[in-house]
This record gives C-alpha cells, sequence and structure tokens, in this order.
C-alpha cells in the first residue's frame, strides 16, 4: 500500500540546499523519533538557520572540528550537540556537502506518542510546552549524543526521520533573530516560526555572562 503524501520520506535533495531555503521549508513537517517503547511524532513550528563557516553564531564558524564534523554533510543527517553541561539539541545539517550548516529545531507540537513525552517532560503544565524550545524538544524525544550522524533520509528504520507533513504557506511564516545569538550574528532574522502557534518558544536576546570575581 502506497503511503499518503504527507507520510512520504523527505528525500535527501530537500536538505541539499541553501539553509535559508531549507530553515522556513520545515515548518509543518513531521519529524518521527523511533524508540523501543514505540514512535513519538512531532510537527515542526519553529527553526533557526545556521549558516557555518560565514555565521559567527554557527558552531562551524572557525572551521571543521572533533564536534562539528557531521556540519560538514552530506545533507540529510542529524547534528547533535550537548550544551551548558546539562542539554542536547537537535539540528538537521543541509546544503552542499563539505559546507557546513545547519537548522536547529527549536520547537514543536507533538501528536503521536505524547505520552512517552510527558514522562521525560514531567515539569510541562500544558502538551504545548513538551517541544518548546529546543533541549525541551530533545528532551521530549529522547535524542542524545548516540543519534549524532543519522541519516534522516535512509527510511522508517531509522531512528529519526522527517516526514512531508503538511508544510504551510508563505504568510503562515514569521522571521527575527535568533534567540541567545550575541555578537555579528545576533541580528541575522534566521529564526522562523508558525505565527500564532502556542507551542513556539519566546524569543531571548543574548545575555553576556559575567565572570565571577
Amino acid at each position: 500500500m502506497m503511503a499518503s503524501p504527507d507520510r512520504m520520506p523527505l528525500p535527501r535533495d530537500f536538505f541539499d540546499r541553501a539553509v535559508l531555503d531549507v530553515a522556513p521549508d520545515l515548518l509543518g513537517r513531521t519529524l518521527v523519533r523511533e524508540t523501543d517503547d514505540g514512535p513519538i511524532e512531532l510537527r515542526l513550528t519553529e527553526v533557526e538557520a545556521y549558516a557555518g563557516e560565514v555565521d559567527p553564531g554557527s558552531h562551524a564558524f572557525r572551521g571543521r572540528t572533533p564536534r562539528n564534523a557531521v556540519m560538514f554533510g552530506p545533507p540529510g543527517h542529524a547534528y547533535v550537540y550537548f550544551t551548558y553541561g546539562m542539554w542536547h539539541c537537535l539540528n538537521l545539517v543541509c546544503g552542499p556537502e563539505g559546507r557546513a550548516s545547519g537548522v536547529l529545531l527549536r520547537a514543536g507540537e507533538i501528536g503521536m506518542g505524547a505520552e512517552q513525552a510527558r514522562k521525560r517532560r514531567i515539569s510541562a503544565r500544558h502538551d504545548r510546552e513538551l517541544a518548546k524550545g529546543p533541549a525541551r524538544l530533545a528532551t521530549a524525544l529522547d535524542v542524545d549524543r548516540a543519534l549524532n550522524g543519522t541519516d534522516v533520509c535512509a527510511g522508517p528504520d531509522q531512528p529519526l526521520s522527517v516526514l512531508t507533513g503538511t508544510p504551510v504557506t508563505k504568510d503562515q511564516v514569521r522571521s527575527g533573530p535568533r534567540t541567545g545569538v550575541g555578537g555579528d550574528g545576533a541580528t541575522h532574522p534566521w529564526r522562523f516560526w508558525i505565527d500564532g502557534d502556542p507551542s513556539v518558544s519566546p524569543y531571548r536576546a543574548h545575555a553576556p555572562r559575567r565572570r565571577r570575581t
């Protein structure tokens, strides 16, 4: 039986484009996380674009390292990093191989598998808060560094995949500065979200850390 159009996996050439084309086009798509307890599905509602070595806000701005190697391609793979010694964040690699770029998955609406997400996100007051923010999204989906490099275009047997879903129209998309990015990349309007969606996280400007005296 043929899968319905919204259940078709996104092909690799979807990700093999400029990051500023891929990022807003991910809104409304379905991210599937396969776990031992069953699948969790999330409708993407907020993302941020990072343009690698030309982007001061990107992990790849200063070149390739063991930590960011997945960002250099091939496209259509997961880049998972650990931050603040506490949280994981999930990105999707895009653009031509050899040129690092990726899209941070900032927020989404969990449908199937919400009961699993609730067990991991016990502080969430409502289901719309289960994946409201990149660290919460990764926690709700049980994402950690073990998934770094996962091919999201390889089919349903993979722990992560992205389905066509229901992409939103251009008039539903809003953009603005990325959350928490300072320096030369602070004003880039590379955060994209679905207008009015309750799962979208609040914007927070960069706050420099103060050194203890």
